[in-house]
C-alpha cells in the first residue's frame, strides 16, 4: 500500500470513529431526591414543590476520559451542567435547586461531550 492510500484510510478512520465511540456509550438515568453511598435515593418523575432540590444520577459506560452534560429544562430556561467522566463504568449525578415557583414539567437531557443526546428524563415539580 501506498504512503497516500494508508493516509486516506486513515482519514477515512478518523473521520467514521466519532461515530463508533458514541454508539457505544451507554447510560443509565434517574432523577432522585438525594445521593447516598453513589446511588440515588428516592427517584421517581413527581416531586413536591417543596422538595428544594433533585439530582439527576448517571451511570456511563464506555465514555472514560470524556465529559457528558446535564442539561437541565424548564420551559425556556437551560441549566447545563459538564460533568467529567473518568472511568468506566463510571457514576456521576449534578443537583438542581428548584424554587417552588418553577414547579411545573421539567427534562434533563443527557448529552455526550460532542452534543450527541444519550438519555431524556421527564418530571414533575408540585404535580
Amino acid at each position: 500500500m501506498n504512503r497516500q492510500a494508508m493516509l486516506a484510510g486513515l482519514a477515512l478512520l478518523a473521520a467514521l470513529l466519532p461515530g463508533v465511540l458514541s454508539a457505544q456509550v451507554t447510560v443509565e438515568a434517574e432523577i432522585a431526591e438525594a445521593i447516598v453511598d453513589m446511588m440515588p435515593q428516592n427517584p421517581g418523575t413527581d416531586f413536591a414543590s417543596e422538595v428544594g432540590a433533585v439530582v439527576c444520577w448517571t451511570r456511563v459506560v464506555g465514555a472514560e476520559g470524556s465529559e457528558i452534560q446535564h442539561v437541565w429544562i424548564h420551559g425556556d430556561m437551560e441549566f447545563p451542567v459538564t460533568l467529567a467522566v473518568n472511568g468506566s463504568p463510571w457514576r456521576t449525578w449534578s443537583r438542581k435547586t428548584i424554587p417552588p415557583e418553577w414547579a411545573g414539567e421539567w427534562r434533563v437531557e443527557i448529552r455526550d461531550g460532542q452534543g450527541n443526546l444519550l438519555e431524556t428524563l421527564t418530571f414533575t415539580i408540585g404535580g
